[in-house]
């Protein structure tokens, strides 16, 4: 037997007993957790908490769902049940509204504006990194400054740039153009390249490759993860555009879909929520499958280390 099964003994106080004798010192009383159900998760508390902060986050969402199919009497009634107007608001929407013009508009300006801002952050990320030029740093803290400035403070300047200099107003490239360069996806790559190994470029020049070569061949197949995070961040900052496409195209018969929703305030002179709610949720699906589609890029596109 090992000396941690054998009781512990200690000596009793002098005047209690005689010398020579010992008294075994009780066990402490052993206390058993109560065993967890075998349903029960183990850490159950924090999936309390994640299944919280999903209905809320989702709650607005599935009211806005069960709205789009109810007429303005029931929405006045707080009904929690679906309504029997889908097919109604449903036509209103996509066929008197033109919603479906609009969104596939949205599409083509957040494609044109995510390949372009994608094209030109690969190319100047490759140029801060890779090349040698006078004032580089300088410009590259311009380009980090342009990030602390929001379109809406350059927008008056912009716009007559853009319609008065350019003559660009009510047309597709007055709508894309602005918006090609980003100071994020420069800064993003510009991170992503400093950290891959320099003999990489070494390599590439012993082996006579020039920039471009070394860009396609080498640093883009690398590179998908960051290019998939870009993409889903400028897909759906262009989809949600309003401002600017509310500006630029007056008068032309471009419109994206978020001007769109506008129009869906008032529908025979009153403000009609079932079809302002469908327009919506439907608006929305776009961004949800091009974030599905990349969402393993996404995650791991911005953790920026050595490791990738």
């Amino acid at each position: 037997m090992s000396d941690q099964s054998q009781p512990r003994v200690i000596p009793l106080r002098p005047g209690n007993v005689s010398d020579g004798e010992f008294e075994f010192a009780k066990p402490k009383p052993v206390r058993r957790r109560a065993k967890r159900p075998a349903w029960l998760p183990k850490r159950w508390y924090a999936h309390l908490v994640l299944i919280i902060a999903c209905v809320l986050v989702g709650a607005p969402l599935l009211y806005a769902m069960l709205v789009s199919t109810q007429t303005n009497a029931q929405v006045a009634t707080f009904t929690l049940a679906p309504g029997t107007s889908f097919n109604e608001h449903l036509n209103q929407v996509m066929v008197n509204r033109y919603l479906g013009e609009f969104m596939w508009n949205s599409v083509l300006l957040s494609v044109a504006i995510t390949v372009g801002k994608t094209i030109l952050s690969l190319t100047s990320g490759l140029a801060f990194v890779y090349f040698r030029f006078p004032g580089k740093w300088i410009i590259f803290g311009f380009v980090l400054a342009t990030l602390m400035m929001p379109t809406e403070i350059l927008i008056i300047g912009l716009f007559r740039f853009v319609s008065g200099t350019l003559d660009w107003g009510g047309t597709f490239q007055g709508l894309v153009a602005p918006f090609l360069a980003s100071a994020t996806g420069t800064f993003l790559f510009r991170q992503h390249f400093a950290n891959l190994p320099a003999e990489l470029s070494e390599a590439a020049q012993m082996d006579g490759a020039n920039p471009l070569q070394f860009l396609f061949r080498v640093l883009i197949p690398m590179s998908w993860n960051t290019i998939g995070a870009l993409a889903v961040i400028q897909f759906i900052y262009s989809w949600n555009m309003y401002l600017w496409p509310q500006l630029i195209m007056q008068g032309g018969d471009f419109q994206v879909v978020q001007v769109g929703l506008r129009s869906l305030l008032a529908v025979d002179t009153t403000i009609a929520y079932g079809p302002l709610m469908l327009g919506a949720v439907i608006a929305s699906i776009p961004p949800v499958i091009v974030f599905i589609l990349l969402q393993k890029q996404f995650m791991s596109g911005f953790q920026i280390t050595t490791d990738k």
